[in-house]
């Protein structure tokens, strides 16, 4: 590999905050409210030009689509936002469960409203590149825009960039899997001209249940190991209508196509569209982004194809639009002071430095178990805390947890739990002149208790 040497320069300084939460998707938007309503200046930047995340740039509806009768959350922000959407018609019922599938569209004025009220500074169009360190401590972050290269200066950075971009700059310690095992990426799409009246029919008709997503015989390269406890459960299936394409050459045989879909509204459209599937793909690496889009793009379009030849209701289906961006689910995890692994998600794991709890809930690398039964884990802040780098707390999919556990840590539901707990964590430890290392825990559960999420 080449390098060039870039000349020193100075830079202006664009702001001074107490706390700068860096990525405004789920956990960026809890970190930044929480922390704003406890009384700290607080600042949150986005690379894109909205709030939200892959709720909003990518157009994921399902925010809690695991929820059942007896599943146990953590509330606080998790169901604020959910409901704050609701109330402001940014959601409708989801299909599967008893939760809101999110507008995507409509959503980024939720953010909007809530960021506002809570009192956060926004900046939008401007992202991260860099960090300003002095010995094992971040003083802010190196920022490029239209308005040019500029400086935020933070005393406690919150990193909710989803891929641990700020605690990879600053040299914190991680782990990422490799390429052929990292979860794939998807582009969500939705499409319009719908017959819902004939789709539901057929619906109804074929009756498609989680156990299709392991025991679809025509789809063999897209199953899961469903556990036997929601294999007869009703799931918004779509793999048998693929399989066909795939028979009548519409798909080709090294694509595969499975998945769900989500809202079908009266007038005709099909939101969230979650089918396309790209392995191999690392969301760091620019080049195997822009191959995904592309990909993507095109595995939508034979999706499409697909629905229009062989599923009832999609006869006169059209495009109406791709997510602003692809879907990514994995990159890096950082190596914190704690991790969450495959017994907590499965054993109810315990512990002191909780700062919220989610439910026994796991969706990915091939395994299927909703909640359906009171069991849930905690969630421990040491795995949000980096080691060897300080004034950081790292949020969302990026917190340390095991290859297993990841699959239950990377949705959205619980990272606006981490999101909650770090906003909070980060503000008092400003208000105590304490590192986020070393913040009084038991401070930080109070604070979260009052605010009314379940800790313990």
């Amino acid at each position: 590999m080449d390098f060039y040497l870039e000349p020193a320069r100075n830079i202006p300084v664009l702001a001074t905050t107490d706390v700068l939460v860096v990525g405004g998707g789920p956990s960026g938007i809890a970190a930044a409210i929480s922390s704003a309503r406890e009384g700290v200046a607080t600042m949150l930047i986005e690379r894109f030009g909205c709030f939200g995340g892959m709720m909003t740039t990518a157009g994921v509806e399902s925010i809690a689509w695991w929820r059942h009768e007896n599943t146990i959350e953590s509330g606080g922000l998790a169901r604020e936002i959910e409901e704050t959407a609701r109330i402001m018609g940014a959601s409708s019922p989801e299909p599967q469960s008893r939760s809101q599938a999110i507008n995507a569209e409509r959503f980024k004025l939720v953010a909007d409203t809530m960021l506002e009220q809570a009192g956060v500074r926004r900046v939008l169009h401007i992202a991260a590149v860099d960090v300003i360190k002095q010995d094992d401590c971040l003083k802010g972050v190196i920022t490029e825009s239209k308005s040019g290269r500029q400086a935020i200066l933070a005393n406690v950075i919150i990193d909710c960039t989803g891929d641990a971009d700020i605690a990879w700059y600053a040299g914190a310690p991680f782990t990422k899997r490799n390429r052929d095992e990292l979860m794939c990426m998807t582009t969500v799409f939705s499409c319009a001209n719908i017959n819902k009246s004939a789709f539901m029919q057929n619906i109804q008709a074929s009756q498609p249940k989680y156990g299709d997503w392991g025991a679809d015989e025509e789809n063999k390269n897209w199953s899961y190991d469903v556990h036997e406890s929601c294999r007869e459960m009703f799931s918004p299936y779509l793999g048998k209508v693929f399989a066909k394409g795939k028979a009548a050459g519409l798909i080709p045989q090294d694509v595969t196509l499975g998945g769900s879909w989500s809202t079908v509204t009266d007038y005709g459209d099909a939101n969230y569209l979650n089918v396309v599937s790209i392995p191999s793909v690392d969301c760091t690496d620019v080049f195997d982004l822009t191959r995904a889009e592309i990909e993507g793009r095109k595995q939508a379009m034979q999706a499409i194809e697909t629905l229009r030849q062989f599923q009832p209701g999609f006869e006169n289906a059209q495009l109406k639009n791709f997510g602003m961006t692809v879907g990514t689910r994995e990159s890096r995890h950082i190596t914190g002071h704690s991790q969450l692994t495959e017994t907590d998600i499965c054993q109810e794991g315990r512990h002191a430095d909780s700062i919220g709890i989610f439910p026994e809930f796991i969706d990915g690398n091939g395994r299927l178990k909703l909640p359906l039964e009171p069991r849930y884990f905690q969630i421990p802040y040491g795995a949000m805390v980096p080691q060897k780098v300080e004034n950081l707390l790292v949020c969302g999919r990026a917190i340390d947890a095991d290859n297993f556990a990841y699959a239950t840590i990377r949705n959205m539901g619980c990272c606006i739990v981490t999101g909650q707990g770090a906003g909070v964590a980060a503000a008092i430890a400003i208000k105590n002149n304490v590192h986020v290392s070393q913040v009084d825990i038991q401070t930080v559960q109070e604070r979260l208790l009052q605010n009314g999420v379940k800790v313990f």
